[in-house]
C-alpha cells in the first residue's frame, strides 16, 4: 500500500494568519505519506520571510523534492512541488495557458514526475488551476492535450491531483482524460470530500484522478484542530495499490 497526499498549503499562512512552515510539515507528517503534492508554495519570497518552503518541508519530512514556479518575480518564486523519499525523475514541468481575454490572472502550471514503487513506475502530475471557470477549462484541456497527457510521455499507472479550484462536476474536471477515474467518486472513496475552506469545509476543489490500474483503497480529508488552522485547505489523502506491473508503455 502506498499513501499520497495533495495539499494547498497557502504559503504556510494559516487561518489564524500565522506563518508557520513547521506546522504545515507536522500536518503532513502526521499522515505518513509516501508521496506529497503541494500547491501555493513560496520560495524566496519576502512576504514569507525568504524561506524556500519546498526545501524546508521536504527536509523536515526526510524527502527529496521537485518544484515548479508558476509565477516568478525577480528572485521570488511561487508554485507547486512534489516530495517523496522514493526514487523519482522529472517528466515535465511547465506553464499552462491562461484566458486570452484576462491577461492579469495569476499564471498557472503543472509538475509531472515518475516515481518508482518497487518494480512499478508511477507517474504523478500535480497542478493548480485558475479561479475563472473558462480559464480552468482551457488549462484542463491543455493537460489532456498532446503537450501533456495526450502525448507520448504518458505511461500508466498515472495519478493526476491538485487544487483545480472547481467542483467534481465542473467542465474542467470533465475535460481531463476520460480514462482517468475520479478517486473521490469511487465506491471505496465513499462520499465526496470537502476540502475548502478548512475551518468549515463546504466545497471539494482538491482532487485526485487515477488510471484504471491504480486501485484506491481509502481516501479521506483529515479534520482536526491542526488541519483547520495550518492552511485554508484541508489535505486530501489516499491509500492505493497498483493492479499490474509496469507495462512497457501506454496501451502495450
Amino acid at each position: 500500500m502506498t499513501r499520497i497526499l495533495t495539499y494547498n498549503i497557502h504559503r504556510c499562512v494559516g487561518t489564524d494568519r500565522r506563518l508557520d512552515v513547521g506546522r504545515v510539515a507536522d500536518v503532513i507528517a502526521a499522515q505518513r505519506p509516501d508521496i506529497v503534492a503541494l500547491q501555493e508554495v513560496d520560495v524566496g519570497c519576502a512576504r514569507t520571510g525568504g524561506v524556500d518552503q519546498a526545501q524546508a518541508i521536504a527536509g523536515r519530512l526526510g524527502m527529496a523534492f521537485r518544484f515548479h514556479a508558476a509565477l516568478k518575480v525577480e528572485e521570488e518564486l511561487y508554485g507547486d512541488a512534489i516530495l517523496t523519499a522514493l526514487p523519482e525523475r522529472l517528466v515535465r514541468a511547465g506553464p499552462l495557458p491562461g484566458h486570452p481575454g484576462l491577461r492579469r490572472l495569476e499564471p498557472r502550471g503543472a509538475l509531472w514526475v515518475e516515481i518508482t514503487i518497487g518494480d512499478v513506475r508511477l507517474q504523478v502530475l500535480n497542478t493548480h488551476l485558475g479561479l475563472v471557470p473558462r480559464e480552468q477549462l482551457i488549462q484542463a484541456t491543455a493537460l489532456a492535450g498532446p503537450h501533456w497527457l495526450g502525448g507520448p510521455d504518458r505511461r500508466d499507472p498515472l495519478i493526476v491531483l491538485g487544487d483545480l479550484n472547481a467542483g467534481p462536476r465542473s467542465a474542467a474536471c470533465r475535460a481531463l482524460p476520460h480514462d482517468l477515474r475520479d478517486a473521490t467518486a469511487s465506491p471505496r472513496g465513499g462520499r465526496r470530500l470537502a476540502t475548502f475552506p478548512s475551518a468549515v469545509p463546504l466545497r471539494q476543489i482538491d482532487h485526485l484522478f487515477a488510471s484504471a490500474d491504480v486501485i484506491i483503497e481509502a481516501i479521506h480529508t483529515p479534520r482536526d484542530a491542526a488541519t483547520r488552522r495550518a492552511s485554508d485547505h484541508l489535505p486530501l489523502v489516499a491509500d492505493f495499490t497498483i493492479a499490474t506491473a509496469m507495462r512497457g508503455g501506454r496501451g502495450s
